[in-house]
């Protein structure tokens, strides 16, 4: 019965995500069909567009001008921060929501084949600690 309601919890954020982003016009940017998505890649892209605000090791930053949450966190695994919300967040940004980090602004350069590498990388290092 718990794995029952976790996975339409998950299903349900997913819709609520897909609404969300329609209701503000904004389309889930969509990787290259058939891709995929390759974690190795995936670390170096995340070191070179995401490290400096969410650290090296996906804990976080919160000095100087580039702070962000940490990544291995309960609060984004899959089944409340899908993938398609790093999707969004990296085309069009964030409002701060469950830190006090500031929003987070879109991140310019990186493509929808990108995300999903570093989305690959992220949910293979938050399985090496735990989350699912």
């Amino acid at each position: 019965m718990h794995e029952q309601l976790r996975r339409w919890s998950a299903a349900a954020l997913l819709m609520s995500i897909g609404f969300a982003a329609q209701a503000q016009g904004w389309q889930v940017p969509q990787p290259t069909r058939g891709l995929m998505p390759n974690p190795a890649q995936g670390k170096a892209l995340f070191e070179k567009h995401c490290a400096a605000c969410h650290g090296l090791d996906l804990m976080g930053n919160d000095k100087g001008d580039k702070k962000g949450p940490p990544l291995l966190h309960k609060i984004y695994e899959p089944s409340h921060h899908g993938d398609a919300a790093f999707q969004l967040a990296a085309k069009n940004g964030v409002v701060a929501h469950h830190w006090k980090f500031g929003n987070m602004p879109p991140v310019p350069g990186v493509t929808p084949d990108d995300v999903a590498h570093i989305t690959a990388y992220v949910r293979a290092e938050q399985r090496k600690v735990g989350i699912r």
